[in-house]
């Protein structure tokens, strides 16, 4: 992105100024040099998004942004309750993509002892890899009270502790959830694959607290230097892949019925008081809650293997928050408290001190943000801050951001070379897809650590703690 096209309004933000079709301003976060490695694309869809019904206050990319579809991912737009639009582009395929973290309290040299028995164990326990199955097979009813109850239905089926939901974004279940609104091929799509990784970036890692940065913030979140955690990242798998599909083709239609000139067709997007929105919604609420269910299952399985190597390993969990997701939101917009719906498309929510969605332990410092690198770099915990409540609606970055495409990866590594050289330098990769691992090649994606720093610069959240990998199950 050609920065000499921008606006520099603030150290670590540039803003691209309202022309042609656009209703609001863009706005970047970044250094220079991140913003200038971005696509031309992300600054073209940014644009469009900005110019899209509805929309409030500016069209945001955070600092690991890179283009997508439709929206760039990194993006975030919020739209007026009233006159704004809904938009599955601005979601995104996987839907609540999210990452959970677990506090094991082991000390990382312990782990390192028996991580390869770890590793295997890990391995057999976890389904993972494309076209993965699960332990369960769902009735048409269990399915649809799996998507009405999210995590709290996995819990009630013996999958974790209760005292879980606190610690999981909507408190393990999303409000308004409609099964009825998805269709028989998606769920037909989820049948087996609920309590299961996938594939592509999605991973579970068991990672060394390398460096703490704020040592009242990660006490308050019970990280201490030199210890264990477990990162679990993965989504709605191919139930939330197939209802962006299926409303995404609707809403092409529906945005020609009400008279919207979209710039992209990929921004396919319905008037939010509309029928389709509002099946949309629902659906897309019943994916957020295949999300939780599925990463509370993983959860318990990732329990039950920690146990039989290190045992009365109790893993409680520091937080479980999404990065793909259409939320209504409290904000405030010219002094004023309104409703808004919040798109996040590769952008964690980060809500700053005493919000009342934070968990009480947890309110008077800030949400977790729990941000994931790659395979053989680092992962980040971030705080959400008051500051970035005002900047871009309580949101920040979600990852590193890819660099360079997948097709492009396999051209220039090869996977068994990757998990060799990650084993030399200590870390074990357990993947049933050399392809993919080649797919996730560190290399192919940004520096986390810079896209962190500039989060952190542009006051979006305040990074608490370095995670480095020590095991990684990919699919």
């Amino acid at each position: 992105m050609d920065t000499q096209k921008l606006e520099e309004i603030a150290p670590g933000a540039w803003r691209i100024p309202r022309e042609g079709a656009m209703r609001v301003p863009g706005i970047v976060y970044g250094t220079r040099e991140l913003v200038e490695a971005m696509d031309d694309k992300v600054h073209e869809q940014m644009c469009n998004v900005a110019a899209l019904p509805g929309i409030v206050r500016a069209s945001y990319a955070m600092p690991d942004a890179h283009w997508g579809y439709g929206f760039p991912i990194g993006g975030v737009a919020a739209f007026d309750a009233n006159e704004g639009v809904v938009s599955a582009g601005g979601v995104g395929f996987d839907i609540s993509c999210g990452v959970r973290c677990l506090i094991t309290g082991l000390e990382s040299a312990e782990i390192r002892k028996r991580a390869a028995a770890l590793a295997e164990l890990l391995f057999a326990t976890i389904p993972a890899g494309v076209g993965s199955r699960g332990q369960l097979r769902l009735s048409d009813r269990e399915m649809d009270d799996m998507l009405r109850g999210g995590a709290r239905w996995a819990i009630e089926h013996g999958y974790g502790d209760a005292r879980d939901l606190e610690r999981i974004e909507e408190r393990g279940c999303m409000s308004g959830a409609g099964p009825e609104c998805v269709s028989e091929h998606a769920k037909a799509r989820q049948r087996e694959e609920v309590g299961t990784l996938g594939s592509g970036n999605h991973y579970l890692e068991v990672q060394n607290v390398a460096e703490v940065f704020d040592e009242h913030l990660a006490s308050s979140f019970g990280l201490r230097a030199k210890e264990a955690v477990v990162s679990i990242h993965c989504g709605s798998r191919g139930l939330g892949h197939q209802i962006g599909t299926d409303y995404l083709r609707q809403m092409v239609v529906a945005a020609r019925e009400h008279g919207i000139d979209l710039p992209d067709r990929e921004l396919a997007c319905a008037p939010i008081k509309s029928a389709i929105a509002q099946d949309y919604l629902r659906a897309m609420r019943a994916a957020i809650n295949c999300a939780l269910a599925n990463r509370q299952i993983i959860t318990h399985l990732v329990r039950q293997a920690f146990d039989e190597v290190f045992p009365k390993t109790e893993l409680p969990l520091l937080y479980d928050v999404s990065h793909n997701t259409c939320k209504v939101e409290d904000h405030h917009l010219n002094g004023r408290p309104c409703k808004l719906f919040v798109h996040r498309k590769g952008a964690t929510r980060a809500f700053g001190p005493d919000h009342p969605a934070i968990p009480g332990a947890l309110r008077g410092v800030g949400q977790p943000v729990l941000i994931g690198g790659t395979m053989g770099t680092a992962s980040y915990i971030l705080c959400g801050t008051e500051e970035g409540m005002r900047l871009a609606f309580g949101s920040a970055c979600h990852g590193a951001g890819r660099a360079m495409s997948r097709h492009q990866a396999l051209r220039q590594w090869r996977g068994s070379e990757i998990v060799q050289r990650l084993a030399d330098q200590g870390v074990l990769i357990r993947s049933r897809s050399m392809r993919g691992v080649a797919e996730e090649a560190p290399g192919a994606y940004k520096d986390v650590s810079a896209v962190v720093a500039a989060a952190d610069r542009a006051g979006l959240a305040r990074t608490v703690a370095r995670l480095e990998p020590i095991i990684c199950v990919k699919g």
